[in-house]
């Protein structure tokens, strides 16, 4: 297939995902890329699977490549590779560009495999968009310089202020299949039991379901299942305005305050811990549950994301540059 130079190569996170966080994250992308490259064409390719013959040909005739959110970085790559990279599909991943990109969990050195990777396959000349600190961190470690902490893309057009949850009468909930702790995940159940007339349960994870029929096996009638489809949250959020969210998922979280639900997201790693250090987000650690009903007050409380809108000017403006298209 022909290509021209206004064709725009994108690593899309939500192809062959489990997880439709994948899918929140990439809507936020398209979005804002489409507006930076209105006319261009964008091909979309997994980061899930190798490439192929015909997504290796892609690599060397595209003007720009950008690898879009998520977790997707870590310091064994060797080992641990969401993005599936390998040294012989080097050549063609040059000059790719990073767009909300965050690192899968707290680690030590990056290993040198994966310096030796992303040194190669990351753009010298173009800014990195990473969504937390910890990450631009990371990368500057191991020399990559050119990275900026913009916050991830799904929250860049969130209202302020936001609300924390604690003041309607319903709530949507959300557990995560990955991260299995059934003692502090019942316990949030059972708070929310007491705390809200309907409970509502979005199945974010492929076994995001199942885990919940575990945790109550003997009491499942009094919650209602939102099928796992983006869109089939989309049409709840925006049918239910008088409902706060309360989950371990942290996407389903910023998508609520998309919609502008009142939220509150328990942490259970370093995703939700950095972005709601950096950017003040409604968070509660799950090693803190037993405060949740404490928290879930009545009274409305409101929160001023600390987002960095210069960052995220400063990154959008590079593009504005001829050469690059």
């Amino acid at each position: 297939m022909e290509v021209g130079k206004e064709t725009i190569l994108l690593h899309d996170t939500s192809i062959m995902s489990g997880n439709r966080g994948d899918d929140i994250i990439m809507n936020a992308v398209k979005t804002e890329l489409g507006n930076l490259f209105p006319y261009c064409y964008f091909i979309n390719i997994p980061t899930h699977d190798y490439p192929s013959t015909e997504a290796k040909l892609f690599f060397e005739k595209v003007s720009l490549s950008f690898v879009g959110g998520t977790n997707l970085l870590s310091g064994n790559m060797d080992i641990y590779n969401q993005w599936k990279l390998v040294p012989e599909y080097i050549n063609p991943y040059h000059e790719v560009v990073l767009m909300g990109v965050g690192w899968w969990q707290y680690q030590k050195d990056i290993n040198t495999y994966t310096a030796e990777l992303l040194r190669k396959v990351l753009s010298k000349k173009i800014f990195h968009s990473v969504r937390d600190e910890y990450t631009k961190k990371k990368l500057n470690s191991i020399g990559i310089m050119n990275v900026i902490n913009t916050g991830c893309p799904t929250l860049w057009r969130v209202k302020n202020p936001i609300r924390m949850a604690g003041h309607s009468e319903n709530v949507i909930f959300t557990l995560t299949d990955y991260s299995k702790r059934p003692e502090q995940d019942k316990i949030m159940i059972d708070i929310l039991r007491r705390k809200y007339k309907n409970l509502y349960f979005w199945i974010q994870g492929t076994r995001d379901y199942s885990y919940l029929r575990e945790l109550c096996l003997d009491q499942m009638n009094d919650i209602h299942i939102i099928p796992p489809t983006l869109q089939a949250y989309d049409d709840f959020l925006n049918s239910h305005q008088s409902i706060d969210y309360v989950g371990t998922r942290l996407h389903a979280g910023i998508r609520a305050m998309q919609y502008g639900i009142s939220s509150l997201i328990v942490s259970i790693d370093n995703r939700a811990r950095e972005m709601g250090r950096d950017l003040n987000l409604p968070i509660i650690k799950r090693d803190e549950i037993d405060r949740l009903e404490e928290i879930l007050q009545p009274q409305v409380c409101e929160k001023i994301l600390t987002l960095p809108t210069d960052q995220i000017e400063s990154w959008c403006k590079q593009f504005s540059e001829t050469e690059y298209l």
